[in-house]
């Protein structure tokens, strides 16, 4: 393993310090859509993950990734970079647990979410550190 491929333990403690709160976030969009508003569980899942992205992107752009952040101009396309491969992992997982843990197991919405954030978020960490906050500088 050289220097430049080892992940930062300060890193690695900000990126979950993050993603708590858009787990935060994100149960609190779930449980909003579903028992407030009734919307069906994989809408209101769908809806709820985009919204902890958004979340957990300004967090990980403005301090996680502080010392690798592009400029403001460039940070729409850093979004999408952002969005389509952390969302489509957070988003895929998510759907799928709900569609079964929900879906067939009959489980509360909130404990798929639990399940799929667990199994999502190395995944998420690693695509951020590797492909989407890459050093400007070198």
């Amino acid at each position: 393993m050289t220097a430049g491929s080892r992940v930062s333990p300060r890193r690695w403690i900000k990126f979950n310090a993050v993603g708590a709160i858009g787990a935060a976030v994100q149960f609190a969009v779930l449980v909003a859509l579903v028992r407030m508003l009734g919307f069906h569980y994989l809408w209101a899942t769908a809806l709820s993950v985009e919204a902890a992205i958004i979340h957990n992107f300004y967090w990980h752009w403005r301090w996680t990734w502080a010392d690798r952040a592009c400029g403001r101009y460039q940070a729409l396309a850093l979004l999408m970079r952002f969005n389509l491969s952390n969302g489509l992992i957070s988003l895929s997982g998510n759907l799928l647990c709900a569609s079964v843990i929900t879906g067939i197991g009959h489980f509360d919405p909130a404990v798929a979410s639990v399940i799929a954030l667990i199994l999502c978020c190395s995944a998420n960490f690693l695509v951020s550190d590797r492909l989407i906050f890459v050093n400007q500088k070198t």
